[in-house]
């Protein structure tokens, strides 16, 4: 049977568990990703996720800020909650798969800093720390780029191509898409052997996005997105990859996330 994996920035699991049932029933999945939670874990919502038929749970989250979940049909066990940039946010999450489809697979849930709005990391603090954390990610990732059997998830709040952004040239100097933001997520794939499993499904050149701003009065209309959502994979999980889906309609539900669910499917 074909396994379905997503990864939402949620912005909120309280507010949106609604939206997070309606996900899990229109579109069957099996193993669901969440940022942004905002929610420590002794107040998350778990009896509404058990509802669902997720019977293995695993949280990292704080009070107002960050946090990542991970919920599961099949059984895994937390092997990590790594800490980067000399920060104690709650935003990476490892399971390990114990049976089934997935038995072996690591799956690594991130939520990447944004980085403020000014890109000098001199002035601002944010984009220093994300940048910190961008160059730690990396070292992570050369040091776990033989294992085999991995997936890493999440809002990593970059766009790294011309093609994740609704304009390259006035994105140059926005946080998400500058140069140094571009680069330094494209040296950490390359440090890791990561497979963009989005990508491989939707090749360049297609426009694709996960992310509409909330200050847009018709963010259908403007279309002004990026893609900052992403799934990568170690090359042997990415050959099962099968399908993948951006559910782009998903930012129209009423009271919605500024992310919408990506979507990808194993065989």
């Amino acid at each position: 049977m074909p396994v379905r994996i997503a990864t939402w920035n949620i912005n909120s699991v309280r507010l949106r568990m609604g939206l997070v049932e309606r996900l899990v029933s229109e579109r069957a999945i099996d193993v669901l990703c969440l940022q942004e939670t905002k929610c420590p874990d002794d107040k998350f919502p778990l009896s509404d996720v058990r509802k669902m038929g997720f019977e293995h749970v695993a949280m990292h989250g704080q009070k107002g800020y960050h946090g990542v979940a991970t919920f599961s049909r099949f059984p895994f066990v937390t092997t990590a909650k790594e800490r980067f940039a000399d920060k104690d946010d709650a935003r990476h999450l490892a399971t390990t798969f114990a049976a089934g489809p997935l038995e072996g697979v690591t799956l690594h849930n991130f939520y990447v800093p944004a980085g403020g709005d000014e890109p000098d990391p001199i002035v601002n603090p944010k984009f220093a720390h994300k940048l910190q954390f961008l160059k730690e990610l990396t070292d992570w990732s050369a040091r776990i780029a033989d294992a085999p059997g991995r997936i890493l998830v999440g809002d990593l709040n970059i766009a790294p191509a011309p093609e994740d952004v609704w304009n390259h040239k006035q994105l140059l100097k926005i946080v998400s898409h500058t140069p140094i933001e571009t680069e330094g997520l494209d040296a950490m794939r390359a440090a890791g052997r990561w497979v963009d499993a989005v990508r491989r499904h939707v090749p360049h050149p297609e426009k694709l996005f996960s992310w509409w701003s909330y200050r847009a009065a018709d963010w259908d209309a403007a279309d002004r997105g990026r893609r900052l959502d992403h799934v990568w994979m170690s090359a042997d999980v990415a050959e099962r990859s099968t399908a993948v889906e951006t559910l782009r309609f998903a930012r129209g539900w009423d009271r919605p996330s500024d992310h919408v669910p990506v979507i990808v499917t194993l065989g």
